[in-house]
């Protein structure tokens, strides 16, 4: 509950105008003004860009079995050297590879719109305009950063003359995920991602968005929740575990709740825990082995094996023997305690901000009872076998006055890319209808 009434704080301030620039949950503008209604429907390209390989995709709407379909997909890698040149050359494989994609599915003569998910920092102006504020996940291409990626996509395709595409959308992932879910389910106004890292998105009340003009309607907002207690605001519930796994980290300091929730650190704070519990002979007959004192040795995925029901103690044995420390079987009993600790607190942690937001969209309604969906992503919830219920669980018992439904998102970087472009069209068709 404590956690939940912090981050109500900082989803207040992120969201006013003098306090953004320095809060800590940054509720950033996605010019995403709706979910879909169910009449969208036609051809789309989707782009998806986030790390040494990006994908392009054809995707088809089809209104009358309210299904997005993926027509077909190419996987394209990014060589390091483009990785590190400059932005015209990255710009220039990439639209080289989405007219290999266009030839091979005899799509050249048709001008398709597109939606781009580019999974690095932005700061969104417009839904196609979106201003790199810094490369991370090893991308240093020059002359890019702040500058607009749509611009220098439609620069590159310029550039080759041999295809044209239509409008632009641009796409967060965790938007994605939400919209990837909302043509199934018309009440689906939350995405949620928890896997290497977290994130999640809802639908606030335009009034409420104090950076963009206008008070009308609605517009999805990315939280950006893995920031949350980067201002200190977290130290308190922070173990001495969390401390160490942020300060040998690539990031110091930065992404505190994501650190306590998200795949890519579970492991680590578990491989520290069994290390002070050996260390104080209460594990291992106090030895630890060179494997165990490796950072980065006990991987996430192990916590899943070791508390999958029925086999997780047979697994536990086999990890705890390639991690070459020597254990009886109150050792792996022990373990066990330790990752079903450290994955219910994520699953908790997790609950409790995401019932802030549900609580949120709840009272920004006026609502005694707030139906909703949420659509989820994410190897964490999707893989580990009781982290969904126990989450579920936490989220009922923290706003009794919300049902909230949980969807697993089926393609939200590229499917849902899409969904978030055809959303855009038909707003942009019904405001034109409505001008004319």
């Amino acid at each position: 509950k404590e956690v939940s009434a912090r981050l109500k704080r900082d989803l207040i301030r992120g969201l006013g105008k003098h306090s953004h620039h320095r809060a800590a949950v940054k509720m950033l503008p996605t010019f995403v003004r709706a979910t879909p209604d169910g009449t969208e429907k036609g051809d789309y390209l989707a782009l998806d860009l986030g790390g040494t390989n990006f994908r392009v995709l054809h995707v088809r709407v089809v209104e009358e079995q309210q299904r997005v379909l993926k027509m077909d997909s190419k996987i394209c890698a990014i060589p390091q050297e483009i990785m590190l040149g400059t932005g015209e050359q990255l710009f220039d494989h990439i639209a080289a590879c989405l007219s290999e994609f266009l030839d091979s599915q005899d799509l050249k003569g048709q001008t398709l719109p597109l939606g781009f998910t580019f999974s690095f920092p932005c700061e969104q102006k417009e839904i196609d305009k979106s201003i790199l504020i810094r490369w991370t996940k090893g991308f240093n291409c020059s002359g890019v950063e702040g500058r607009d990626v749509v611009q220098l996509l439609k620069e590159a395709i310029r550039r080759r003359g041999d295809y044209d595409i239509g409008s632009v959308a641009m796409v967060n992932d965790t938007v994605g995920t939400m919209m990837s879910c909302g043509y199934r389910d018309q009440s689906c106004e939350i995405g949620m991602i928890i896997g290497t890292g977290t994130n999640a998105c809802y639908m606030e009340e335009m009034k409420n968005v104090k950076r963009v003009e206008g008070e009308a309607g609605r517009m999805c907002i990315n939280t950006e929740w893995g920031g949350f207690g980067d201002d200190g605001s977290l130290r308190d519930i922070q173990t001495e575990f969390d401390v160490v796994v942020d300060q040998t980290s690539i990031n110091p300091g930065v992404h505190t709740f994501e650190k306590m929730i998200s795949g890519m650190y579970l492991g680590e704070i578990v491989r520290l825990l069994l290390v002070k519990l050996t260390e104080d002979k209460l594990l291992f007959n106090g030895q630890t082995s060179e494997a165990l004192l490796t950072p980065g040795s006990f991987e996430t995925k192990f916590i899943s094996e070791i508390e999958e029901e029925g086999t997780g103690l047979e697994n536990g044995q086999n990890i705890l023997t390639e991690l070459g420390v020597k254990w009886d079987p109150v050792d792996v009993r022990v373990v066990r305690l330790v990752c079903d600790t450290i994955s219910s607190r994520s699953a908790r942690l997790c609950a409790a901000a995401l019932a802030t937001i549900a609580n949120r969209i709840r009272v920004n309604r006026g609502l005694d009872h707030l139906k909703t969906t949420v659509g989820v992503d994410g190897t964490v919830y999707r893989k580990h076998p009781n982290f969904s219920e126990e989450l579920q669980d936490t989220v009922r018992l923290l706003v009794p006055k919300c049902s909230i439904s949980f969807l697993v998102s089926e393609d939200g970087s590229g499917k849902g890319a899409a969904m978030v472009t055809a959303v855009a069209q038909r707003l942009a068709l019904q405001s034109s209808m409505l001008t004319s």
